[in-house]
């Protein structure tokens, strides 16, 4: 292996190892800032504990807790413990079918196992040159073996270790808590199924429907429908789409990319479209569309950026950066942009529906939502008033969709809220 050494391309394993020693001193960093001034011991450890050798071997053994898997048994019942299958080549060929195999090569991967190796996989996916680390794993690489340490046998070991992520670390098998199908043959008897869940396929779905449904370019697609104007290109919707969350409040449990997914899982419907059922109706019978029983209150993709949103804001509630308010303010902006799009279609109906006596709206919201009410007592006050009393209603809307015993929502987010209201109002008008 000595003589080995001197073709490896020396700037090429330096260039590895800063990748590999980038990503241990960051998760080092992570846990540093937590620590107290006065903690020198517990600094020290850390310090020692990341070393890129140290490191390595500890992550060379925590590998083996954890699996690549193309498709796992866990969502099916999160207490089932048979087998997960990672397929690298397609069984099936079929373009006319739906599957993993249409993914192709760019296809991004699940892993399962214990929670705590997940830092590992994130490891093994960081770019070295043209492929991932775990591909050089896979392939041997020379290279990578001296990048990760200059004791040749004990990089070997390393490198075979995380190689050993894509193998099953059982023989197969079926659980107890699995499905399991009868599927009948020619000759009466049966073939004895066990489905697994297509979690790449699944990540790649979701990916597509976030893409379709909250992008900029979609979200501009639709502002041009509403304000009728002509745009490059069109946007999806997806109707009478349900929501299946897997694994609680620990979604990290069932998969890694479930829990990317914050355990959220689309099923699309699967019936023909009836167009003539879908016309919305006017607001009637309610005294505000944010009402329990309004058109906002029950609204399917509200509830689910709702449930998003105040599961983050449970999990940073001890947290304020730059990041964390990012975060926030662009899944409130999804929330707008959904209440928008809700009130857009409210709009499209013939003017004056709401001078029908059924209509109990406020005269804010008849003029926010229906260009032809006459109903206007203050019809000569600027847009602002109106304007400011339907964002208050939105601002305690959200509070109350949002507020738990661990998450209260008050004044301050209250105000946030309209104001960001008032704001995408403003730019409609």
């Amino acid at each position: 292996m000595e003589n080995q050494s001197d073709f490896v391309n020396s700037d090429i394993v330096m260039a590895y190892r800063r990748v590999i020693e980038g990503f241990i001193q960051e998760r080092l960093q992570l846990k540093l800032d937590k620590l107290g001034d006065d903690e020198h011991d517990k600094r020290q450890l850390l310090r020692d504990e990341h070393q890129r050798e140290v490191w390595l071997a500890d992550a060379a053994r925590r590998v083996t807790q954890i699996q690549l898997a193309s498709h796992t048994l866990k969502p099916l019942n999160p207490d089932a413990r048979g087998t997960n299958v990672y397929l690298s080549e397609p069984f099936c060929a079929d373009a006319t079918l739906v599957g993993t195999h249409m993914l192709g090569i760019d296809r991004t991967d699940d892993v399962v196992g214990n929670a705590a190796a997940l830092d590992v996989f994130k490891f093994l996916k960081l770019p070295a040159g043209d492929k991932t680390l775990l591909a050089r794993c896979l392939d041997g690489d020379t290279v990578l073996v001296h990048a990760m340490s200059d004791d040749t046998p004990s990089a070997d070991a390393w490198v075979a270790a995380f190689a050993g992520i894509v193998d099953s670390k059982s023989a197969v098998a079926s659980h107890t808590l699995g499905k399991q199908l009868y599927f009948p043959l020619p000759d009466g008897s049966y073939h004895l199924l066990a489905p697994l869940f297509p979690t790449a396929l699944a990540h790649r779905l979701h990916n597509t429907l976030q893409e379709d449904r909250f992008s900029e370019a979609a979200k501009a697609a639709r502002t041009a429908r509403r304000e009728e104007r002509s745009h490059p290109h069109g946007y999806r919707e997806y109707l009478n789409m349900v929501v299946q969350n897997f694994g609680g409040s620990k979604p990290q449990n069932i998969s890694q990319l479930n829990s990317e997914r914050g355990g959220a899982n689309h099923l699309l419907a699967s019936v023909p479209p009836v167009w003539q059922s879908q016309g919305i109706k006017p607001p009637l019978r309610i005294v505000s569309v944010f009402s329990k029983g309004g058109p906002v209150g029950r609204d399917a993709d509200l509830r689910y950026l709702t449930k998003l949103l105040r599961k983050f804001l449970g999990n940073v509630i001890d947290h304020n950066n730059m990041a964390v308010r990012a975060k926030r303010r662009e899944l409130v902006h999804q929330i707008i942009d959904t209440v928008l799009a809700i009130a857009a279609q409210i709009q499209c109906l013939p003017w004056g529906w709401s001078e029908l006596g059924d209509c109990r709206l406020s005269t804010s919201e008849k003029r926010w939502l229906d260009a032809g009410a006459t109903d206007h007592s203050d019809a000569e006050s600027p847009a602002d008033e109106w304007q400011d009393e339907v964002s208050e209603r939105f601002g305690n809307w959200l509070n109350a969709a949002l507020s738990t015993d661990k998450t209260l929502m008050g004044d301050t987010e209250f105000l946030e809220w309209k104001h960001q209201f008032k704001e995408a109002l403003a730019n409609e008008a």
